[in-house]
């Protein structure tokens, strides 16, 4: 089964995470389940979280916003992603719920791909 084309995550990166989410927390009243001091779970996506924010530092892949869209097998979308001229960011990586991987598209958009 083909997954839909729309984000099923949300990831932001930023070099102040508690400052981050106090900001999108005021902003926008989600609600945060803050893991450690480098990451948490924010959004309300009806009870559960929609995305996270997280700490970035020297050996992050990235710093900002991406967005993560659902695909049958990341190791696959990624490699079509570079055959179309993409580059990779974040190889594959296993998570607790999912596998993510990062690149970005001919125009540097940082484009996340998820499956759970």
């Amino acid at each position: 089964m083909t997954p839909p084309h729309r984000p099923a995550w949300f990831d932001i990166s930023t070099p102040d995470a508690a400052r981050a989410r106090r900001f999108y927390q005021d902003l926008f009243g989600w609600p945060a389940i803050v893991l450690d001091e480098t990451y948490a779970l924010v959004g309300d996506d009806g009870g559960r979280p929609a995305g996270g924010i997280g700490q970035s530092g020297p050996d992050s892949p990235y710093t900002g916003f991406v967005a993560y869209f659902p695909v049958d097998d990341v190791d696959a979308a990624l490699a079509r992603a570079e055959e179309l001229g993409g580059t990779r960011v974040l190889a594959p990586v296993d998570t607790p719920d999912s596998r993510i991987a990062v690149f970005t598209d001919l125009d540097g958009n940082r484009v996340g791909l998820i499956s759970r």
